[in-house]
């Protein structure tokens, strides 16, 4: 995560959280995550069971045995307070260490606010599962450690300078792979439905990419202009 410099729109700053190169493509995976999130809402809002896809995924990935088991909800514990706080912190004292002000900035709001849009979106979608008081859509666990993953792949993107297309690649693989494990997860214990644990995912999706772009516009408009 070194320090270093880029111009941008004319001004020169400090290392931009979302690539200049990137932001075209990444903005264009934010609106259709967001409109995934939007369909799947209206097509489960109110449901109290699994759809017919989440039946057939969930009967193969409840309930699995031991080593897997233990690997279900070791996962889990990453989206639970106690192991989401022990990753921001050990990724917001790398970047302080690195003097990355605005990737630790990203890597707390960027993950913190998918989460909320997620708690947000749940009493409206009203699904629930194992009782009527436990909202299942969409996952916060999955859209926690996707957003982590996600901020992670574009400091990375950034500091190795990736072209638009390897950037994207490595931000879309490394936020899928943590979806993926995450959402295994929540099925395999029973906390949710598979298709919570893709407008998780696609919660993520649409709310990184804005705060970085977010923090990147405050940051360069707090800096003096330099010639």
């Amino acid at each position: 995560m070194g320090g270093t410099v880029t111009v941008t729109d004319g001004k020169l700053t400090a290392a931009a959280v979302l690539p200049v190169v990137m932001r075209g493509r990444l903005a264009v995976v934010a609106v259709l995550a967001s409109l995934v999130v939007l369909l799947l809402g209206v097509r489960y809002a109110g449901d109290s069971g699994p759809g017919r896809t989440d039946a057939r995924i969930g009967e193969a990935a409840y309930g699995v045995g031991a080593p897997w088991w233990h690997l279900a909800h070791a996962t889990d514990f990453l989206g639970d307070p106690g192991g989401a706080l022990l990753l921001l912190t050990a990724g917001v004292v790398g970047c302080l260490r690195a003097r990355r002000t605005r990737a630790a900035v990203l890597l707390l709001v960027g993950p913190g606010l998918a989460v909320g849009v997620t708690r947000l979106l749940k009493p409206l979608a009203a699904r629930t599962i194992n009782g009527d008081d436990n909202l299942a859509f969409p996952s916060g666990h999955t859209a926690f450690l996707t957003a982590f993953a996600l901020a992670l792949a574009l400091l990375a993107a950034g500091r190795s300078g990736l072209g638009p297309t390897s950037g994207t690649v490595l931000a879309l693989a490394a936020a899928s792979a943590a979806g993926a494990l995450m959402g295994w997860a929540q099925v395999a214990t029973g906390a949710h439905y598979p298709t919570d644990t893709v407008g998780g995912c696609c919660t993520a999706l649409a709310v990184v990419p804005a705060v970085a772009w977010a923090v990147d516009r405050v940051a360069d408009a707090r800096r003096p202009h330099k010639g």
